[in-house]
């Protein structure tokens, strides 16, 4: 999977800067790997600012806007909090398109319930008046930490390459 990573960003970048959209991440158990990818293509820059790498519950809170009673409701690693983390990132960034991550790479923190490679992905977009549209989805990773990461990226940019793609004119 990680050899696909360098072609989706590529892929991306192509078709955000035909949108003219901006993009942006907020990464918790990637911990920036989601932006380094981007930022591996050259001039990602016309199309990327920035991300939030939000490894701590007071930074999804605090800068990106995630409901403190979600965080102890439904835990860090929940469809609500990474859909929150989208769109706070999306706002905050003001970008058209946010991906956020937030899961269990391991080799610690698992649990019956949500054991190592648990991964929710939130995407979050919008244009102009457009109202922010959001959507996530839950993942079961294999693999070691590093493993269980990559795969992260790629579902991420595969994500963003899709919704960025069904906006295109052509």
């Amino acid at each position: 999977m990680a050899s696909d990573i360098p072609q989706l960003a590529q892929n991306l970048g192509e078709v955000l800067q035909q949108l003219r959209w901006k993009v942006t991440a907020a990464e918790s158990c990637t911990g920036g790997a989601i932006a380094a990818a981007i930022t591996s293509v050259a001039g990602a820059s016309a199309w990327f600012d920035g991300s939030v790498v939000s490894y701590a519950d007071r930074i999804k809170r605090d800068l990106l806007g995630v409901d403190q009673r979600d965080l102890e409701e439904f835990g860090a690693v929940s469809e609500a909090v990474v859909r929150q983390m989208a769109v706070g990132v999306l706002n905050r960034l003001d970008a058209n398109l946010a991906v956020a991550v937030s899961g269990i790479a391991g080799p610690d923190g698992g649990s019956d319930e949500e054991p190592v490679g648990t991964v929710w992905i939130g995407w979050a977009h919008g244009e102009g008046q457009e109202p922010v549209q959001a959507d996530a989805q839950l993942f079961h990773f294999d693999g070691d930490r590093a493993q269980i990461q990559s795969q992260t990226v790629t579902e991420a940019l595969r994500g963003m390459l899709q919704i960025a793609r069904s906006h295109c004119k052509d």
